[in-house]
């Protein structure tokens, strides 16, 4: 996605070993927030789970959640 190249990776960051989740990062003072999310047809945001984050590494159980979301999302549409 070229628009994708034009957000800096402290704002969305793609999610290796994903199935195209993507994390929003924001921060608010000293608190750090993610928010998974994809895409659906390359133009619509799908916002799905979010976390304060306190470690470096994205908990894996964070991303199943997000995988699951995603899932029900396009289960949903059929």
């Amino acid at each position: 996605m070229e628009e994708l190249e034009q957000i800096p990776e402290n704002y969305l960051k793609f999610i290796q070993n994903s199935s195209g989740l993507y994390e929003i990062r924001v921060q608010v003072g000293n608190n750090i927030f993610r928010i998974f999310c994809f895409f659906d047809l390359d133009n619509l945001v799908v916002i799905g789970n979010g976390f304060q984050k306190k470690t470096q590494k994205t908990p894996k159980q964070q991303i199943k959640k997000a995988e699951q979301i995603k899932m029900d999302y396009y289960d949903s549409k059929k």
